[in-house]
């Protein structure tokens, strides 16, 4: 049987049932018990009487060393953490009238990002009569989704809220990138890391 932490596991004096169904060490059942025949049973061992179902009727106690199963525990956490791989958003902002070479610049800081495991946030910023043009906005997005199929996929169609249009983008799974790209990544992670 398992031991999940709860926000704050009572242990030994802490309890509050009058009986508890108890659990040795070895995870062998030694049946229901008064709580001062279960803590006795524990501090004979020199372990600690830990309530791990206290919703449970009577709740249910294991005996363990309560210390050694709070240090694995934070051990556990800490490792689990260290594998875990923290997606950020990253956007992106262009205008309506972008030149073709801004816009090869900008896809390719997309491409960097999307290389990384990041969502991207590509922004169309309109200002004052661009308003009534927002078929151009909408024209790039669909622009750089269409050349970033290989690689991406939009969350949803591109949206319109008040002077910016935005697209998500996220990774294919499976999706290989050029190595220039992933070589200038690794550049730059390695560049934040020092």
């Amino acid at each position: 049987m398992s031991v999940t932490p709860t926000v704050q596991q009572r242990v030994n004096r802490e309890i509050r049932a009058r009986e508890v169904r108890v659990i040795d060490n070895d995870g062998n059942q030694l049946g229901v018990m008064n709580l001062n025949d279960a803590i006795q049973a524990a501090w004979d061992r020199d372990l600690d009487l830990v309530e791990v179902a206290p919703t449970a009727v009577p709740p249910v106690c294991r005996i363990l060393d309560f210390g050694k199963f709070k240090y694995s525990q934070a051990k556990k956490s800490q490792e689990s953490k260290k594998h875990q791989r923290i997606i950020k958003i990253k956007e992106i902002k262009m205008r309506p009238k972008i030149e073709g070479h801004d816009y090869d610049f900008k896809k390719g800081h997309v491409m960097r990002f999307l290389s990384q495991g990041h969502r991207v946030k590509v922004t169309i910023m309109f200002r004052g009569r661009e308003m009534a043009h927002t078929h151009l906005g909408k024209n790039i997005l669909d622009r750089l989704t269409a050349d970033l199929a290989p690689y991406a996929a939009p969350e949803n169609p591109p949206r319109l809220e008040g002077r910016n249009m935005y697209v998500y983008l996220v990774v294919k799974p499976g999706a290989v990138f050029p190595d220039a790209v992933v070589h200038a990544a690794q550049q730059e992670e390695e560049a934040h890391d020092a």
